[in-house]
């Protein structure tokens, strides 16, 4: 790199512009080649997490448009569009996504869209492929595929590293096999299997520094707290439905309602959700983000609303209160990934 900015060394020059916020990147990079460059380079990550001027982002994909990731800024209230998740698979969907080591994975899935004449799902009904997305390069790279193809599956982040569990293959059979995976090196490695797996769709969630894997309909919760001994089954108390994490409480929404911790404590009624289906429920500092969705029928509409809208409960304060956010400028609908991104 040339000199960045007269009269100063680059490795200050670089520590300024790492201070700069992230929307603003694109208008850095008109400056001049150099600027671009340095916008673009790894060491502008590792700056802005020296100077402390990393941010928090809220990255999404919804059933509409096909293959499209948002990010969401939560401090300029304001959306920012990702180039299309290059895929061979169309309609990706049923896929993991998490964050970690400054980039977006997407990992696995399959097809949402059925093919009209055989009711196949796109003739994939799962992958093992794996992408990440660097917001400094601003580029997708496919990365190693997982050892087995999956769908609907748990999918975290354990210590900086991947963990998947549980779901569905290619034959639409439920597996009990689990494997990590290591950002630095890019290698896959199998970890034990799941005591027991289940003929429906599962989720993980990291809380208090263990994974926890949850089988839709099931009254229990294998955990993991370390990868080389394996998981321990617990009772859940029998929770279901959309669940969040903020600041390591677990807040869930059952029946209109949104509980915390152990779901007897009872945080803010939700009654408007019950019939919004398909959204996100994320937190994001004191706040749980409730992004996009499908309004479903009523007695008075029968109709099926694809929504873009943003609610935000901010449960860090002793009253818990709602705003809106600004709506997704894209995507609408079902959310098919929603996961936390820093940057």
């Amino acid at each position: 790199m040339s000199e960045l900015i007269e009269g100063l060394p680059d490795a200050v020059a670089l520590r300024c512009l790492a201070r700069v916020p992230f929307y603003l990147h694109p208008r850095l990079e008109l400056v001049s080649h150099s600027w671009r460059a340095a916008i673009r380079s790894s060491e502008l990550f590792k700056a802005r997490q020296e100077v402390g001027a990393t941010e928090d982002l809220l990255c999404v994909c919804a059933f509409e448009p096909e293959n499209l990731w948002q990010l969401y800024d939560p401090l300029h209230d304001l959306w920012i569009t990702l180039p299309v998740l290059p895929s061979k698979i169309r309609h990706l969907a049923h896929f993991g996504a998490v964050s970690t080591a400054g980039k977006l994975f997407v990992l696995g899935g399959g097809s949402d869209a059925v093919d009209p004449l055989t009711g196949d799902q796109d003739g994939s009904f799962a992958t093992n492929e794996v992408w990440s997305y660097d917001p400094v390069t601003r580029q997708w790279s496919p990365r190693a595929s997982m050892l087995l193809p999956r769908s609907m599956f748990a999918c975290c982040v354990l210590d900086g590293k991947i963990v998947v569990a549980g779901g569905f293959t290619s034959c639409r059979k439920s597996v009990s096999q689990a494997e990590i995976y290591d950002p630095e090196k890019d290698i896959w490695i199998p970890i034990p299997d799941l005591h027991r797996t289940h003929n429906s769709a599962c989720s993980g969630v990291v809380i208090g520094g263990k994974v926890h894997v949850l089988h839709k309909g099931l009254s229990t919760v294998q955990v993991l707290d370390d990868a080389r001994l394996g998981w321990t089954v617990e009772d859940s108390g029998g929770l279901q439905g959309p669940m969040a994490v903020v600041k390591g409480a677990f807040y869930l929404m059952s029946h209109g309602v949104i509980f915390k911790q152990d779901g007897k404590k009872v945080v803010v009624s939700a009654s408007e959700f019950r019939r919004r289906i398909g959204f996100a429920m994320i937190g994001l500092g004191d706040e749980i983000y409730f992004i996009g969705g499908v309004l479903g029928p009523d007695r008075w509409n029968w109709d099926i609303e694809p929504m873009s809208d943003v609610d935000v409960l901010m449960v860090g304060s002793e009253r818990p209160t709602w705003r809106q956010a600004a709506p997704m400028t894209r995507c609408r609908g079902t959310i098919f990934g929603c996961t936390q991104l820093v940057i």
